[in-house]
């Protein structure tokens, strides 16, 4: 298949807003391909070269890319810039200086989608001495051979900035349309790709004609993490779910754990590896005596000597690149071990909670700093009340009750779990949101560059990120300075194509910053289009930024769905 085509395709989805129509001409693209060639055209769809936990960044900044297409084009690379600055995206710029090129290459010859693949698969895995120049030439080389319009993503593929709008979703549901002409295998189709996270390992698999049903949990390929429903009381928790494991829900680090044959990776909730961060966990997970183990747990920085844990803030300390060595003598970290998803060849995400917290007790006996997180059985909702009282008497952030009867829900929010955390004002809870845009600093703030944030929750349904919140407060002055800074990096020249907003911010963002943000309560607004229906959404009143979560993706954030839930929850706990 040749790359032209591939782009001709990209265009009209990107044109689509429906995401019912977006699924289809994704679908119509699959049907062109070779076998061969699905599992890189998903994993281009998606914006990645590998699955994502794989960590391959094609790494060539908009300077580079500046230089391939002044190359390619005969301009000069002022000339190219000038053409961005006008068109707001530089892979529009691509598209129109190579439709009126200066010079035509004698070696130039017309790019396959497999040439663009693996040119960008050479490109990420390049390094070192040498690595910007042969990146810049091999760009070159596949603009030399591209239509205006391929130029266009292909420039904007290597910024990671391919603008389709597409979501996982919309793939999964690609790819049971152009199988069935409907979406009834999409739930098989994310059963396997919540269990090894390579959607390109799916759907070469499910248009090879195998069964969904084999996938399976296995070391080193990181399963995509169970997520909590709320309720408001222990009553409400033990009229749903009956007898319960209550467990202390912890404010830190999550982390999933793999071990095999003396190999070690620890994935972060985004399923990023983060393994040489954390050299303890490491060293104590090559200790268990296992010889193949999956196990999920949250981490926090520990002081021994006190017996007392630190903030989150100082926890997420911990998360870095350098100065390794001496930050693990400094926050020395205890992992609560809450799940246990694999053992010695044997996936148990299948198995009831309670089967799989047995043998996690029994493997994590004696495993410091492996610990089984603390935990208590009942059926009492009074007993539960207390426990949670408890708990967040010690500065915990609440309780997550989880149904013994339950297997391990990848990927998935739903009642198998259900979380109970401490009120931060009239809101029963603290949502998680994507930061969109931010607004110039006004008034007292008028010296700084940065005077506000526009954050989104995310429509499950639609795919659409929609706002929830302006938030004006939070945050100190050195985290203005750096909120600033770092949202000057993601900076976009029009409004994502995913976000539907009312509101425009001074500046739009690529949407890709995780925040947790507290509020007095959810009201009605005309303004915000969480949940919009005519001219009326959610939004937060008196918002105000928590945390900044590096350990957060925007798949993770707070649901529409959930928003609507905490608005009922919060007028039924008014009426009572």
């Amino acid at each position: 298949m040749l790359f032209s085509d591939v782009a001709e395709h990209f265009s009209k989805i990107e044109a689509t807003a429906s995401r019912l129509e977006m699924s289809a001409q994704i679908a119509r693209l699959l049907s062109e391909c070779k076998k061969e060639e699905i599992r890189p055209l998903i994993y281009i769809i998606e914006g990645n070269v590998a699955p994502a936990y794989e960590g391959l960044d094609i790494g060539i900044g908009e300077k580079f890319a500046i230089r391939a297409i002044a190359q390619t084009s005969g301009r000069s690379e002022r000339e190219v810039l000038a053409e961005y600055k006008k068109a707001g995206d530089l892979g529009s710029a691509a598209e129109k200086l190579l439709s009126k090129k200066a010079q035509l290459s004698l070696a130039s010859s017309q790019n396959t989608l497999m040439k663009a693949y693996h040119s960008f698969l050479k490109i990420a895995k390049l390094s070192g001495a040498g690595s910007q120049e042969a990146k810049i030439s091999l760009l070159s080389e596949l603009l030399n051979g591209a239509t205006p319009l391929e130029a266009r993503y292909l420039v904007r593929f290597c910024l990671g900035k391919l603008r389709l709008g597409v979501g996982d979703p919309s793939i999964i549901d690609a790819l049971s349309m152009m199988k069935k002409g409907d979406k009834s295998d999409s739930e098989a189709i994310l059963r396997a790709f919540n269990l090894c996270s390579d959607l390109g390992e799916v759907a070469e698999a499910y248009i090879s004609g195998k069964s969904m049903a084999h996938f399976s949990a296995q070391p080193f390929k990181p399963i995509r993490p169970a997520l909590a429903e709320r309720l408001q009381s222990a009553e409400e928790i033990i009229e749903k779910i009956g007898k319960c494991a209550v467990e202390a829900k912890y404010d830190g680090l999550r982390m999933q754990v793999h071990a095999c044959d003396g190999r070690v990776e620890i994935y972060s909730r985004k399923l990023e590896k983060m393994t040489h961060m954390f050299p303890e966990i490491t060293s104590a997970a090559l200790k268990l005596g296992t010889k193949s183990i999956i196990f999920e747990g949250e981490a926090l920085a520990y002081n021994p000597k006190e017996k007392k844990y630190y903030s989150f803030q100082q926890t997420i300390q911990r998360k870095r690149k350098y100065g390794i060595d001496a930050m693990s003598k400094e926050f020395p970290l205890r992992l609560f071990v809450f799940d246990l998803l694999y053992l010695d060849g044997k996936d148990l995400t299948l198995e009831r909670y309670s089967s799989r917290r047995a043998m996690l007790e029994k493997v994590f006996r004696n495993a410091e700093p492996l610990v089984p997180s603390e935990q208590i059985i009942t059926d009492d909702p009074k007993r539960l009340e207390e426990y949670f009282n408890k708990l967040v008497g010690e500065g915990l952030e609440g309780i997550i009750a989880k149904d013994l009867n339950q297997p391990y829900v990848a990927g998935a929010r739903k009642f198998a779990w259900i979380k109970l955390k401490k009120s931060y004002g009239e809101l029963a809870d603290t949502i998680d949101a994507v930061i969109v845009g931010y607004y110039l600093g006004k008034g007292q703030r008028k010296e700084f560059e940065f005077g506000g944030l526009l954050a989104c929750v995310l429509n499950e349904e639609t795919g659409k990120l929609e706002t929830i919140a302006k938030i004006g407060s939070g945050f100190s002055e050195d985290e203005m300075v750096n909120l600033q800074k770092m949202l000057e990096e993601a900076r976009l020249k029009e409004r994502p194509k995913e976000v539907n907003s009312k509101l425009v911010p001074d500046f739009w963002v690529k949407p890709k910053y995780v925040i947790t943000v507290a509020a007095d309560e959810i009201t009605l607004s005309p303004m915000h289009t969480c949940g919009m229906v005519g001219e009326t959404g959610y939004a937060l009143r008196f918002p105000r930024m928590i945390s900044l979560r590096d350990d957060k993706g925007p798949e993770d954030i707070t649901t529409t769905k959930e928003i609507m839930a905490m608005f009922e929850m919060q007028k039924k706990r008014r009426h009572d």
